[in-house]
């Protein structure tokens, strides 16, 4: 017998294994522990794909697509797939990886004439057919002039601009069937892992549609968001006029100097699209009262909402800023979680009635006392705050909640506006490798939770999962019932952000978990260069998450 070396699974069980085995040999073994076909693993605290060979003692653990990483390495390779299939069906298409839509990700191909619904079940079709081949993807390491070379014999000059600001001297690329490509993230082991997606038609593009975490066997219901849609193609036609679709244009803006005259034009398109939202609002036939404003954490709701507030001004209306934190129940009534802990996220944690009440009497002209919630005690009191407003104010109201119209449910519906709000960001690495707008909040959250909140990036990211399927319950199904979005990204702050967050990720040490999750981002954040936040105006939303903002925040 050859040399062995131990293998610790889970932090638990160890086991001996020849040195030199394959994770996907020792994943063979343990499938059975697993209800779900096991992608990937992560050994000593390094993501790694199940290709990854074990030459040393290690801690493994295993996981299936209903854990985040294998959700990513699923979808991940399923572009990878599709995009094969369509070159197989349009020789010589180009293909983008655009943006999330309805729990899949909406693409593009482009070639002469209209894509229509029999040439979609074509390439949905020839995916079916090369996952059942069970084809190996196959990953290399290339040298960047080896790489480079490739890149302009495939005309992937998109990739070709990203390896120009790439510091490493090598990079890894995937092929299948002779395809080439590079991804930012592992893939699955071969085509055969790929059995449950669909292709949906959506004009002008196509949906590649695949299960969530939670029931990886199914397609979820496609729930049409239009809304969103449209906010998404708004902002990538401003990037094709601008020029700056990808990471690298980006980099092209920082290197030749240029970014300042980025950064202003990005911020007077969140001005003018602020402006447009107050003039909405004071144009509509409807006398509008009360705005509810909504969003995912991380969002700039506080920035907003003041900006929002100083529009309304200039319109000739008055406003007044109410917290729904101070609706709170008292902490004996606050519903539990099925863990016994208290859910202040649902919206039943709110006194929806006693709201409604003073909201009501407020929009009417009476004089109200608003409560004060005190988290401390966990106590609603009242200290003797009353309100009263004229025909000319306007309520303002943010919260995760706003959306929802049980909040808001004996309020005469022609007095509401609602607006949601999100960094939905058209900036994407490449064609193929798309920023979702979650790292992008994370982001944020994380520089801002470090300097005004006293929070660690290691804490930040420990939470995260927790918040996000917050979000999944209580903001992302009310979306739709939006008035009007607001895209609070801005095309450069990743330049400006990541300068913040590099250190923060680098301080997470290599014997935690979270490791991981740190490693991928500052991965990511290795494709952009850094650039100077002078130049940032102080009412700017990212002034909330980087400091010196002219607002309260």
């Amino acid at each position: 017998m050859g040399e062995m070396i131990k293998i610790t699974f889970n932090n638990n069980d160890t086991y001996q294994y020849p040195k030199s085995v394959k994770l996907l040999d020792i994943a063979k073994e343990r499938q059975n522990q697993f209800k779900y076909k096991i992608v990937g693993a992560i050994v000593d605290n390094n993501l790694r794909e199940l290709d990854y060979t074990l030459e040393e003692d290690a801690n493994v653990k295993f996981f299936d697509t209903t854990f985040p990483y294998g959700n990513r390495f699923y979808s991940r390779s399923l572009s990878f797939l599709f995009i094969i299939a369509a070159k197989e069906v349009l020789r010589e298409c180009k293909v983008t990886v655009e943006h999330s839509l309805s729990k899949g990700l909406y693409c593009e191909i482009h070639k002469d004439g209209h894509i229509d619904e029999t040439l979609v079940k074509k390439i949905e079709n020839k995916m079916r057919e090369i996952a059942d081949k069970d084809i190996p993807f196959v990953k290399a390491k290339y040298s960047k002039i080896e790489a480079e070379k490739l890149f302009i014999e495939k005309n992937q000059y998109d990739k070709l601009e990203l390896l120009k600001h790439r510091d490493k001297d090598s990079i890894n690329i995937y092929s299948c069937m002779g395809y080439y490509d590079y991804f930012y993230g592992y893939l699955v082991p071969s085509t055969g892992y790929l059995k449950t997606f669909e292709l949906l038609y959506y004009p002008p593009g196509i949906v590649l549609r695949f299960p969530v975490r939670s029931n990886p066997n199914e397609i979820p219901e496609f729930v049409d968001q239009p809304k969103l849609f449209n906010i998404f193609r708004e902002f990538e036609e401003w990037g094709k006029i601008m020029e700056i679709e990808n990471i690298s244009q980006l980099n092209d803006y920082i290197s030749k100097d240029s970014i300042k005259e980025l950064i202003w034009v990005a911020e007077a398109l969140h001005e003018k699209k602020l402006a447009e939202i107050a003039d909405n609002i004071c144009s509509s036939e409807e006398k509008k009262k009360l705005v509810l404003i909504s969003g995912p954490s991380s969002s700039g709701k506080t920035t907003f909402t003041q900006r929002l507030a100083i529009q309304l001004k200039v319109n000739g209306l008055k406003t007044v800023a109410i917290s729904i934190d101070d609706f709170f129940k008292n902490r004996e009534d606050t519903p539990k979680t099925p863990d016994g802990e208290y859910d202040f996220e649902t919206i039943d944690a709110i006194d929806i009635d006693l709201f409604n009440e003073l909201m009501n009497d407020l929009i009417a002209g009476e004089e109200i006392e608003l409560p004060y919630f005190n988290f401390h005690t966990g106590n609603r009191e009242w200290r003797g705050k009353k309100l009263k407003i004229s025909k000319d104010h306007i309520i303002l109201v943010e919260g995760i909640h706003g959306l929802n119209e049980r909040l808001t449910q004996s309020i005469d519906i022609s007095k509401k506006y609602k607006i949601y709000i999100s960094p939905l960001t058209h900036l994407n690495v490449d064609n193929h490798n798309r920023v979702p707008t979650s790292d992008l909040r994370l982001i944020r959250r994380m520089v801002r939770d470090y300097q005004f909140r006293s929070t660690d990036a290691l804490t930040t990211i420990k939470r995260w999962d927790s918040v996000r399927r917050g979000e999944d319950k209580y903001i992302y199904p009310y979306q739709e019932a939006a008035d009007i979005m607001f895209n609070s990204s801005l095309v450069y702050e990743l330049s400006i952000l990541k300068k913040i967050a590099m250190p923060l990720l680098e301080k997470i040490d290599k014997t935690v978990e979270e490791h991981v999750e740190a490693k991928r981002l500052m991965k990511f954040l290795n494709y952009i260069l850094t650039a100077d936040s002078k130049c940032i105006p102080i009412n700017s939303i990212l002034r909330e998450f980087i400091g010196n903002s002219c607002f309260t925040v």
